[in-house]
């Protein structure tokens, strides 16, 4: 991606050297608008269906980032699982297509009747005999990416990266739960409105450095000492041990950490999304900007064993949410001054944060 003089920031690759980004880049309403157009449209997201694919057949609309990118597309299940994404533009006159989930075994325009299979392609147009050189390649709906990782499907509108990647470190990891059962608990999803811009918040959970002063039980629940961070191309991982009265993970002797007391695995995606593995299940938070000064964070929750629900580092999600906003909301307050133009890294403790701001540094 080139370069805008405008606002070209440089982290020193070195983290025993390197300077944060600074002040400035929360406040840049240019940087801002700059992410939207070009480093959101080139992540992957998740996408929330529920239970709206179970069927084979079964289509899904939603937009890319909702207030942010508001991209319509729709996801459509086929057989064995597998997930596509389209554009959910009619190609006729612009229309919505798709506008409720549910199994069509046609997807028709209720605009003028132009009507399409479920693999995108146009069939049927009323009223276009006479048009020469009708249908075109632009007449069917437009595929965009789309890759599945157990029961979760991942859609980017021009991906920087290969997230198949990503999906293979998660899977080394934890792979050996039943990810394909975990039961889809939207009676314990959320959304947090964080009065901040969205890259602090992934700032602040990019480190555990902070567990001690912020989260109390949290800081029971683990053994601060042994937190680690490991870093890869885009994403990193921080690994939670806990302590010896702390619910943890029992890993299978293959297991790369076989003989750790893992109570947490808290896996960051490139630019904006995490998912927490507890012993539990899974906890997906999604940090969706919506201006300059303000993010959503969506918690979705996935259930494996709900008896471990309220133990260990799992535990009490809400009031951790709550404590991290508090200091969120203020480091924003903070970096609106004169007098803070940008700080250190902790060689030790913050190397997930210095990795995400050299990927904001290297795409804009």
């Amino acid at each position: 991606m080139p370069k805008n003089p405008a606002f070209s920031y440089a982290i020193h690759p070195d983290i025993e050297r390197a300077e944060t980004l600074p002040a400035e880049f929360y406040r840049n309403t240019e940087v801002f608008d700059a992410m939207r157009e070009k480093l959101f449209p080139r992540s992957w997201q998740w996408i929330e269906t529920g239970e709206n694919l179970e069927q084979n057949g079964s289509v899904f609309p939603f937009q890319f980032l909702p207030g942010f990118v508001n991209e319509p597309l729709f996801l459509r299940s086929g057989n064995e699982g597998q997930v596509q994404c389209f554009s959910n533009v009619c190609t006729h006159r612009g229309n919505l297509l798709v506008h409720h989930p549910g199994a069509p075994k046609k997807l028709v325009c209720n605009y003028h009747g132009r009507r399409f299979d479920l693999n995108g392609q146009m069939e049927y147009m009323p009223e276009f005999k006479e048009a020469l050189d009708f249908p075109r390649a632009c007449d069917h709906l437009t595929e965009t990416p789309c890759i599945s990782w157990a029961q979760f499907p991942f859609v980017s509108l021009d991906p920087a990266f290969d997230f198949q990647k990503v999906i293979n470190i998660m899977q080394q990891r934890v792979g050996f739960m039943p990810l394909e059962q975990f039961r889809h608990a939207s009676e314990l999803s959320r959304d947090y409105l964080v009065n901040a811009h969205w890259a602090l918040y992934c700032d602040n959970y990019l480190e555990g450095f902070h567990i001690p002063f912020v989260h109390a039980d949290l800081n029971q629940a683990l053994d601060y000492g042994s937190y680690y961070t490991e870093i890869f191309e885009h994403c990193n991982l921080q690994v939670g041990i806990g302590d010896a009265a702390t619910e943890c993970f029992d890993l299978p002797e293959s297991h790369i950490d076989y003989g750790k007391r893992v109570a947490a695995y808290y896996f960051w995606i490139f630019p904006n999304m995490m998912f927490n593995f507890y012993p539990w299940g899974l906890s997906i938070n999604i940090v969706k900007p919506l201006s300059i000064r303000q993010c959503k964070v969506r918690f979705i929750q996935y259930i494996y064993d709900e008896s471990k629900l309220e133990q260990g580092a799992g535990a009490a999600l809400d009031k951790v949410e709550r404590e991290d906003e508090y200091v969120v909301e203020n480091v924003y307050r903070g970096l609106q001054s004169r007098f803070y133009q940008t700080g250190r890294f902790s060689p030790t403790r913050e190397q997930g944060v210095h990795h995400f701001h050299r990927l904001l540094a290297a795409n804009l």
